[in-house]
C-alpha cells in the first residue's frame, strides 16, 4: 500500500486550514484513507532592528513572523488526485511518497 505524506506550510492559519480541508475532502471522495490534518509546532521568527542607528541605541523595532504547519497522511491515494486540487499560492505544499507494507 502506498503512503503519501503531505506537509502544508503557510503564514495564515485560516488559508492553511482551508487547504487541508480541501485535500482531505478530495481524498475521501476518491476512496482513499486519510489521517489528519495533524497540527505541527509553529515556527516563530523574531527580528529586532535599530530604528535610529546613529542617535539612540535604545530605540528598537521588533518584528515577528509565525509559520503554521500541518501534516496529512494519505493511504492508497494517487498523485493524480493531488494534481487536480487548486490551492492558494500562499500555501507551500510538500509531498513525500513512501511505498511499503504499512
Amino acid at each position: 500500500m502506498s503512503k503519501l505524506r503531505i506537509r502544508l506550510t503557510a503564514f495564515y492559519p485560516d488559508r492553511l486550514d482551508y487547504c487541508a480541508r480541501e485535500i482531505v475532502e478530495t481524498v475521501k471522495r476518491t476512496g482513499g484513507l486519510v489521517k489528519g490534518p495533524i497540527p505541527l509546532p509553529n515556527k516563530t521568527r523574531k527580528l529586532t532592528v535599530l530604528s535610529s542607528p546613529h542617535v539612540d541605541k535604545d530605540a528598537r523595532d521588533q518584528f515577528q513572523s509565525t509559520e503554521h504547519r500541518r501534516l496529512i497522511i494519505v493511504y492508497a491515494g494517487s498523485m493524480d488526485t493531488m494534481n487536480q486540487i487548486e490551492l492558494p499560492p500562499e500555501v507551500k505544499v510538500t509531498i513525500d511518497r513512501e511505498i511499503g507494507d504499512n
